[in-house]
């Protein structure tokens, strides 16, 4: 097969590609969030009193879910999935809450939380139909654009060394993000084909290199690690407590929301077309029924990932053998320790110089949905206030002092969930446009 056959199969769900040529592609996609899936797992489990020695295993259940996730999203299981090309991983939205339950009732409990609320946003989703209608386009506009603003100072604080490294902002940080960052700007704006669709993979090689050539890289944990070893079921048990339940049930709602931005920011950035009702069906049946799964292997709840969204957008490739593949890593890796253990010793500021970018791209992807649902005065109205109080209220929790605690954990920080709101109730109470329609 040519390169151009190659390059356009893969712009295409169901092109002809060989798995030699997507292996790359998906390879790309689980670096651009492995950090990101695991790290959740690693600030629960040690709040909830995990022992240091347990914690590779619960890093095993969150690669294996995320893999089993992103797999029923490709291919569906009867209404469950979304027959698109999504990465599923561990949600930062519920380490809050998790944390909070995890110290107070036990990561027993919290698992039972899991589980249900897992269901619970399963169900919501097979009954999708029944409420996506108040999902109108600039609403999912909103929430997308809100998604990548969150995620700009994730990008940011990857750059510098990660959150609270103690050598932030270093000049090696920086010179490692930077240079990582320049390739992947210089194969993406001069590269063609496959080699500007793989500028984020290239980039992370290089920066990769650098890194270990300024001893910035660690390898303590790879020589140290087993090769094998196998995910452990119900590790600790299962306990239900409602007030737990239904703390962790708002979270889910929450994720739901998340859910519904980055389905429509992937239909839209790899497909250039709206998202259907049975996909977003699909996806959210996904994320909670996975969730539940995951639960049983001592995992925390996963979602379409948004730094992969962003990657789509950038690189417009869409093929599933890409993200079966992606998918084959992340199950192997549930499997093989040894092999997220290597993933794992990629420093932060390439990771940075690498998702900067694809963050960026979902903001834009977000200001581009808009577009297409038109610039009316009715709409910038709703998305100006729903960005403004979402994203401006939670940069100041201080504000929502006033309010219970289960609304303090659910919206003080979550921009997402506010932006969601709020969009939905003022397309709900502005008076509707003459001649365009929200």
């Amino acid at each position: 097969m040519g390169k151009d056959n190659a390059s356009k199969g893969l712009r295409q769900f169901d092109g002809q590609v060989s798995f030699g040529a997507a292996i790359p592609f998906g390879l790309q996609h689980i670096l651009a969030m492995f950090v990101s899936n695991i790290t959740p797992v690693i600030i629960v489990a040690g709040v909830s009193g995990i022992g240091s020695g347990d914690v590779p295993k619960l890093i095993q259940s969150s690669l294996l879910i995320a893999g089993i996730g992103t797999l029923i999203q490709i291919f569906p299981i009867l209404w469950v999935g979304a027959r698109l090309p999504a990465v599923m991983g561990t949600s930062f939205a519920f380490i809050s809450v998790l944390c909070y339950v995890g110290a107070t009732y036990g990561y027993g409990t919290m698992l039972g939380a899991v589980l249900i609320g897992g269901l619970v946003e399963g169900v919501l989703g097979l009954l999708a139909r029944f409420w996506i209608r108040i999902i109108k386009p600039v609403v999912s506009a909103s929430v997308v654009t809100a998604v990548g603003l969150t995620l700009l100072p994730v990008g940011a604080k990857s750059f510098g060394g990660g959150d609270g490294a103690a050598d932030f902002g270093s000049w090696q940080n920086w010179v490692v993000g930077g240079v990582t960052l320049i390739v992947c700007l210089l194969f993406f704006g001069f590269g063609t084909g496959l080699w500007k669709s793989l500028s984020t993979l290239i980039g992370l090689g290089v920066g990769y290199v650098l890194a270990i050539c300024m001893g910035m890289v660690d390898f303590s944990a790879v020589t140290g690690s087993d090769i094998v070893g196998l995910p452990a079921f119900f590790p600790y048990g299962m306990k239900f407590e409602l007030s737990a339940i239904l703390t962790v049930v708002c979270i889910y709602l929450v994720s739901a929301t998340d859910a519904i931005g980055c389905t429509s920011a992937l239909v839209d950035g790899g497909y250039r077309r709206e998202t259907t009702k049975e996909e977003i069906r699909g996806s959210i049946s996904c994320c909670g029924f996975a969730s539940a799964i995951g639960a049983m292997f001592g995992g925390l709840p996963i979602t379409v990932y948004s730094q992969n969204v962003g990657l789509v957008a950038m690189t417009g490739v869409v093929n599933r053998k890409v993200f079966l593949s992606g998918a084959a890593v992340l199950i192997l890796a549930g499997f093989f320790p040894i092999f997220g253990n290597v993933l794992s010793t990629i420093p932060q500021p390439v990771l940075g110089g690498c998702t900067i970018m694809v963050f960026g791209m979902i903001v834009v992807t977000g200001i581009s949905m808009l577009a297409k649902a038109g610039f009316t005065e009715r709409n910038i109205v709703i998305m100006a206030m729903a960005l403004a109080i979402g994203v401006g209220f939670t940069q100041v929790p201080a504000l929502w002092d006033i309010f219970p605690t289960i609304v303090k954990n659910v919206f003080a920080e979550n921009s997402v969930a506010v932006v969601f709101i709020v969009s939905i109730f003022l397309n709900l109470l502005l008076p509707r446009d003459k001649k365009t329609r929200s």
